[in-house]
């Protein structure tokens, strides 16, 4: 296949995940059934964006312009999956597709069915190219690797793979800074990048960062626009448990139904628990959280846009680590 043809293959894909098609809805159903962080809600609002952003014609074609074309033959690249977020391995299949690269795809055991299903539906639609991508529990013998994993993991994957071209990512996250000037607006946006995905991703908001004596009643006010999430078994089961730690511990904390706001210094933080901490100096900030290897993305007036964090384009990178560079300097 050619660009033109890898791009018409992608935006027909993009029609087919943003329709409703029987055979796409049953498995949105199996999805959720195998993990029920996979919600239809979540889902839905990946295909969403992976259409939006990933899948149109014009995007994809301005993208693909400032990378050279496929040299043949092809290199096998093995990709370890995450499957933290519905889809979310989805980026690096899209760059290893379209960068002529064979592909050896392990996916993570939370998201097979809907990874498996994209996958298997551009092979129905193009068998020719079917042996593009493998789906492989192990992977071995490849010229090259992407995997993504804990902090934990990435260790090992640092020492299989040395040897070889690799990309390894880590844990992130993202914060946000507030300055007390957001309107309900931009707080109500604000609780789009904390609660989105059960805020599992590394897009996701886990600590914010605000002005001495800040007034929390209306970021609490904009947080409760994902009280439903209460209604969720596991997430309730996870905020029941951490409000239970911090009253063990004599900890404080702010809280509505849905979500603890508990002042740390950490950066990451459990599901359903917002740190926070006060700053004095927002340039000092600034340039701290900007060198901050273990942040994905930065929330803000000045940074991304209230709102915005869970809504990449194709040239934002995991860990900032332009993928489709290193897959066309193979």
């Amino acid at each position: 296949m050619s660009s033109t043809e890898k791009v018409a293959a992608l935006v027909r894909l993009g029609e087919y995940l943003s329709g409703n098609d029987p055979a796409l809805q049953i498995v949105k159903d199996r999805a959720f059934q195998a993990n029920g962080w996979f919600t239809h809600e979540f889902i839905d609002l990946s295909l969403q964006n992976i259409c939006r952003y990933y899948l149109d014609e014009s995007r994809l074609n301005g993208w693909l312009a400032g990378y050279p074309a496929p040299v043949p033959p092809p290199r096998q690249v093995g990709i370890v999956a995450a499957g933290n977020i519905p889809l979310v391995g989805f980026h690096d299949w899209l760059c290893g597709f379209v960068s002529g690269q064979q592909v050896c795809l392990k996916l993570s055991s939370k998201d097979t069915i809907l990874m498996q299903h994209v996958i298997d539906k551009v092979n129905e639609w193009y068998p020719e190219y079917a042996q593009q991508t493998l789906v492989q529990d192990m992977l071995k013998n490849c010229g090259a690797y992407i995997a993504t994993g804990s902090n934990n993991s990435a260790r090992y994957f640092e020492y299989y793979f040395a040897k070889y071209p690799h990309i390894i990512r880590r844990n992130r996250t993202s914060v946000a800074v507030l300055d007390g000037t957001e309107t309900s607006a931009e707080l109500e946006a604000l609780a789009d990048d904390v609660m989105l995905y059960f805020g599992l991703g590394c897009r996701n908001v886990t600590k914010i960062f605000v002005p001495e004596e800040y007034n929390f009643e209306p970021l609490l006010k904009g947080l409760r626009k994902y009280a439903h999430l209460a209604d969720h078994h596991k997430y309730k089961n996870n905020y029941d448990y951490n409000l239970a730690l911090i009253l063990l511990n004599n900890g404080m904390y702010m809280a509505n139904d849905n979500i603890i706001l508990q002042e740390s210094d950490a950066i990451f933080s459990p599901i359903s628990v917002l740190h926070y901490s006060h700053y004095k100096d927002a340039g000092a900030l600034r340039a701290e959280l900007e060198i901050n290897n273990d942040l994905q993305c930065i929330v803000g007036h000045g940074f991304t846009p209230f709102g915005m964090a869970q809504q990449p384009s194709l040239s934002d990178y995991a860990d900032g680590v332009d993928t489709m560079q290193f897959l066309t300097s193979l």
